[in-house]
């Protein structure tokens, strides 16, 4: 009988699961911090925004990339992390630049 390879029998890599994990509390501590800058950018974007999504809708956004990115994490995606990995240094360079008042 010939054994069929499939998704069930992979082992989840516990290093991906971690990685993407503290990306995500990166990335939603990024999103509070921004958030709460009073940046006239972000005051904008939440006014607009706020009406279609609610007040908490960039969070749930936030909580439905990690869930994604835990979920590809967990059935062994090493690119979908490393796309993780880029989102959030790209969360990084555009935080840095609101709070430091530079963009």
């Amino acid at each position: 009988m010939k054994h069929v390879v499939s998704a069930k029998d992979r082992d989840p890599n516990p290093m991906l699961l971690t990685i993407c994990f503290l990306l995500g509390i990166a990335n939603f501590y990024m999103h509070k911090a921004v958030a709460e800058s009073g940046h006239p950018f972000v005051e904008e974007t939440k006014r607009y925004f706020g009406g279609q999504f609610g007040p908490y809708g960039s969070y749930a956004i936030e909580l439905a990339l990690l869930i994604g990115a835990l979920w590809l994490a967990n059935a062994g995606s090493l690119a979908a992390s490393l796309l993780y990995a880029a989102y959030t240094a790209i969360n990084g360079v555009a935080s840095w630049l609101l709070l430091s008042n530079k963009a």
